[in-house]
C-alpha cells in the first residue's frame, strides 16, 4: 500500500481505495487544502511516526508485502497475549543495550581507558615515564590493529596475528606487546569487559638480549667530565646520579624541602620510595658541593643556605625537568668527543647503567652485600623474607662510610692524571 497524504486515499493492491474519514493532515509542503481542518502537527514527523508504527526505518512506509508481514506478526503476538508495544519496547531496549555494550567493549576505547588508568600504580603513585610509554607504543600498535572491534570477540588467533604483524627482529617491541597487553585484558577482566584472557594459553615471546653495561672507571672518569658540558638541570642531575647511586626518577624529582644540609642527608618520602618506605641517603661532600654550586648566579659566589623548598632540577619551577633523553644524547656526544681525543670510546649505554656501575663499585671496593642493598633501597636478597621482618637496623652509619668511600673514588677518577692514566 501507499500513503499520499493524511485525508488522501490509501491505495491497496488488490482493492478499490479507501478513503479514512475524521482525518486530517497538512500537505508534505506544509500547506493545508482549502476547506479542510489545518491542524498543527508537523506532516514529515507524522508519517515518520505512522512508518515507525509499522516497525520500518524512520521516513520509510513499508511496501504492501512487508506491512502484510508486519500486520500478521502483531496479530501472532495479540493470540499469544503479548502486548506489541510491549514487545516493540523490549525489542528496541535489547537493541540499545547490545548498541552500548558494543560501545564499551570498542578495543580501542578499552585501550585508551586502560592507558589511563596505567599512568598510576595501584598505590595511586605516579609510574616511571619509561613504562608509561611502552605501554603508550604498546596500545597504538593493538589499536592499528584491532581497531573498534569488540574486546571479548577477541581470541588467540587476534593476538597472535598483532604479533606477527611485527617484524621479526623488534624483539623488544614483540615482548613488550604481549606482556602489557596481557595486562591491558587483565584489567578488562577485572571489569567484566572480557570472559577470558586469552593470553593464558600462549606462550610468550622471547625477550630480548639483556643490554646492561657497568662502566668501566677510565669511562666513568670519562662520563664525568662530559657531564660538565652539559647545562643545567641535566648536567649537575647526571653527576648526581653518579655519586649516590639512586634511581633516575627520584633524582630528578629531587626537592629541596627533602635535603638537610646540616645533617647531610636527602630523605625520599615513602610517597616517592618504589618500596612505600622512606629512604634516607647520606650526602657527601662531593653532592653537597654539586648542589650548592647549582645555585651560583654568574659572577656571584654560590649561597651558603639552601632554599626551604621547590624541585631541585626544574626548567619551569613548577614540574621536574623533562627532555632527559635529548640531554643524554648531549651527554653522549660529549663523551665521545672527550674519549676520541685519547684515542678511546665509551660504550652506548643507559642512565640505569650509573646505578649498575655504582652498585658493583661499592662491591669492589669492599662493602657489605646488606649496606649496598641499603644505599639502594632494595628489598630483595639477604633483606626479603623473614631476615626483612626481624631485621630493622637501618645501616645509617654504614651507608654513610660506603657512599664516602665511592665518592674517594670518583673524586681520584676524575683528577687529571687519573684520566690521563686511563685515556691515554
Amino acid at each position: 500500500m501507499a500513503v499520499w497524504d493524511g485525508d488522501g486515499p490509501i491505495w491497496c493492491a488488490e482493492g478499490p481505495h479507501v478513503r479514512l474519514s475524521g482525518i486530517a493532515a497538512r500537505e508534505m509542503d506544509g500547506t493545508c487544502r482549502p476547506g479542510h481542518p489545518c491542524p498543527p502537527a508537523d506532516p514529515k514527523s507524522s508519517r515518520d511516526h505512522l512508518a515507525g508504527l509499522v516497525g520500518t526505518p524512520t521516513g520509510k512506509l513499508p511496501t504492501p508485502d512487508k506491512a502484510r508481514e508486519r500486520a500478521a506478526e502483531l496479530r501472532r503476538l495479540v493470540d499469544t497475549g503479548v502486548d506489541p508495544f510491549e514487545a516493540d519496547e523490549a525489542a528496541h531496549k535489547g537493541r540499545e543495550r547490545e548498541r552500548v555494550a558494543t560501545l564499551e567493549r570498542a578495543f580501542d576505547i578499552v585501550a585508551d581507558k586502560w592507558l589511563k588508568s596505567y599512568k598510576l600504580d595501584r598505590h595511586g603513585k605516579p609510574r616511571r615515564q619509561s613504562s608509561v610509554n611502552i605501554a603508550t607504543t604498546v596500545a597504538r600498535h593493538l589499536k592499528a590493529q584491532f581497531g573498534s572491534r569488540r574486546i571479548d570477540e577477541l581470541g588467540r588467533a587476534d593476538i597472535i596475528a598483532a604479533l606477527d604483524a611485527i617484524a621479526p627482529g623488534k624483539v623488544a617491541m614483540r615482548s613488550s606487546v604481549f606482556s602489557y597487553g596481557r595486562i591491558l585484558w587483565k584489567w578488562a577482566f577485572a571489569r567484566e569487559l572480557v570472559d577470558a584472557i586469552p593470553f593464558a594459553a600462549l606462550s610468550a615471546p622471547a625477550k630480548p638480549a639483556s643490554r646492561d653495561v657497568i662502566l668501566s672507571d677510565a669511562e666513568l672518569a670519562i662520563v664525568w667530565r662530559a657531564s660538565r658540558k652539559v647545562e643545567y638541570p641535566f648536567g649537575p642531575a647526571f653527576r648526581l646520579l653518579l655519586l649516590t647511586g639512586q634511581r633516575r626518577s627520584k633524582v630528578f624529582g629531587m626537592k629541596w624541602e627533602e635535603l638537610d644540609k646540616k645533617a647531610a642527608t636527602w630523605t625520599v618520602p615513602a610517597d616517592r620510595a618504589k618500596n612505600n618506605q622512606a629512604h634516607v641517603v647520606p650526602l657527601t661532600d662531593m653532592a653537597i658541593v654539586e648542589l650548592t654550586a647549582m645555585l651560583a648566579q654568574p659572577g656571584q659566589k654560590a649561597p651558603t643556605e639552601w632554599p626551604k623548598r621547590g624541585l631541585v632540577f626544574t626548567t619551569n619551577n613548577k614540574t621536574a625537568a623533562s627532555g632527559i633523553s635529548k640531554a643524554k644524547l648531549r651527554l653522549d656526544a660529549a663523551a665521545q668527543e672527550i674519549a676520541g681525543k685519547g684515542g678511546a670510546s665509551v660504550p652506548a649505554w643507559r642512565l640505569h647503567d650509573l646505578r649498575r656501575t655504582f652498585a658493583t663499585g661499592l662491591q669492589k671496593l669492599g662493602v657489605r652485600m646488606e649496606v649496598t642493598e641499603a644505599v639502594l633501597n632494595h628489598i630483595s636478597g639477604s633483606k626479603a623474607g623473614i631476615v626483612g621482618i626481624y631485621q630493622r637496623h637501618d645501616w645509617a652509619d654504614e651507608k654513610r662510610a660506603a657512599l664516602n668511600l665511592w665518592a674517594v673514588h670518583v673524586a681520584e677518577l676524575i683528577a687529571p692524571k687519573a684520566v690521563e692514566a686511563h685515556t691515554g
